[in-house]
């Protein structure tokens, strides 16, 4: 991530990553999915690691112990080392905060390094040992991963720790991530249509609405468009746990903590008071919402005085129906009825609520979205749509029923610690 909140980041030269309060997790997001979690370790040293370096109720980001998962494969540096090609130039699919993330090549069952195209391709993220994101980072990471698991949650599948090596191994995430595709516009990127905005934000509002509701609430802290991940049939999965923590408890509100997160998206008590809340993510959610509506990003130094920072620039003309057309991303003109564009927006504001009470619950938000990808489309968008998979209703189902295998795209999560 970068900066932390105590001052204000200079202007980022390359707003194509947002500025930072602070390294964020393991500085790539990917995902791996494989159907099978295997405990097989080939590196029994690794258990017994973890045994003993956290016998002295060494704490993690969450605030649980680290132990064992059965359904984490402990690998080897060796394995990795096999898996990348001894991480070769060419495997690399982006650098991060955390470090440098390659693509590698596992056994579909037992996730054992395999020959290069062979297998499952997964990603690799290899801590930098300059890195200001480090071990705390990653032991969060394995310690909400590995014990979570949902179609809208990036898969872990196992990590290596060995002297001052750490690694995280993930299934591979096709499409890469959100932020690619509605800001890093290149031929090879394909453009996100009405329907496909809203599936993907179905699917994280899903994911987040786990987190919440949770035997002991997660409270995820760094909710941005660049850790929101998409798998080939752009199901979304949140990835780069490595700020999450757990939520209050004993009828407490809140819980005071380090503010730690990323400019433009973290809600406005949490920079202020360090009172951080389950509904702080929900203001998260809101700034990414508006993202997806404008096509524009939540920072943008270039952008005029006034204008650099989305919500504070767009958030008054929100709620004006006549305003609201212009504030739309040019490239969906068409696609959505007025109608479902004014109840988007409004969904947007109370999730931007100053006062976290005020702002919904991500469970009330999902349904809503999932109202709104019902609504119907203009008849010229009926008559234009690509393919049934970018139908919003289809992607309301289909985000809660895909949980195979994702791929972190080029770069995933790259930008989003830089």
């Amino acid at each position: 991530m970068g900066n932390c909140f105590g001052f204000q980041p200079a202007a980022d030269p390359n707003p194509s990553s947002s500025n930072s309060i602070r390294p964020s997790t393991p500085g790539t997001s990917r995902d791996y999915s494989n159907g099978g979690g295997l405990s097989g370790t080939s590196s029994s040293a690794g258990l017994s690691r973890f045994s003993a370096a956290f016998s002295d109720d060494a704490g993690v980001a969450g605030g649980d112990i680290l132990l064992p998962t059965p359904n984490l494969k402990v690998y080897s540096f060796a394995d990795l080392k096999n898996a990348t090609r001894n991480f070769k130039s060419d495997m690399v699919l982006g650098v991060g905060g955390f470090g440098t993330v390659y693509k590698g090549w596992v056994d579909e069952k037992t996730l054992v390094p395999s020959k290069l195209g062979t297998g499952m391709l997964v990603a690799i993220k290899k801590l930098n040992h300059e890195s200001m994101q480090g071990f705390e980072e990653w032991q969060s990471e394995v310690n909400f991963l590995g014990r979570l698991s949902h179609p809208n949650l990036v898969k872990l599948l196992g990590y290596c720790w060995e002297d001052k090596e750490l690694l995280l191994v993930y299934e591979f995430m096709q499409k890469g991530s959100l932020e690619n595709h509605l800001f890093r516009r290149n031929a090879s990127t394909e453009q996100l249509s009405w329907d496909l905005r809203l599936k993907i934000a179905i699917g994280a509002a899903k994911g987040l609405a786990v987190l919440h509701s949770s035997d002991r609430q997660v409270i995820y802290r760094d909710f941005k468009a660049s850790n929101i991940l998409l798998d080939g049939s752009y199901n979304a999965k949140i990835s780069d746990f490595g700020l999450a923590k757990h939520g209050p408890s004993g009828g407490d509100s809140h819980v005071t903590t380090r503010v730690m997160g990323t400019y433009g998206y973290a809600a406005p008590e949490y920079v202020a008071t360090g009172h951080l809340y389950v509904k702080s993510d929900v203001y998260g959610f809101g700034v990414v919402l508006l993202e997806l509506l404008t096509g524009k990003r939540a920072l943008d130094p270039r952008r005029p005085s006034g204008q650099q920072n989305l919500v504070e620039w767009v958030k008054p003309d929100l709620s004006q129906r006549r305003k609201l057309k212009s504030l739309m991303d040019g490239r969906i003109e068409g696609q959505y009825s007025s109608k479902a564009a004014s109840q988007a927006a409004q969904l947007t504001l109370r999730c931007l609520e100053q006062e976290p009470r005020k702002r919904p619950s991500m469970k009330e938000v999902a349904e809503v979205l999932e109202q709104i990808a019902a609504m119907e489309k203009p008849k010229e968008s009926r008559s234009s749509r690509s393919t049934p998979r970018s139908s919003a209703s289809a992607a309301a189902s289909s985000s809660s029923s895909h949980h195979h295998r994702s791929y972190h795209g080029t770069g995933v999560g790259a930008a989003a610690r830089s």
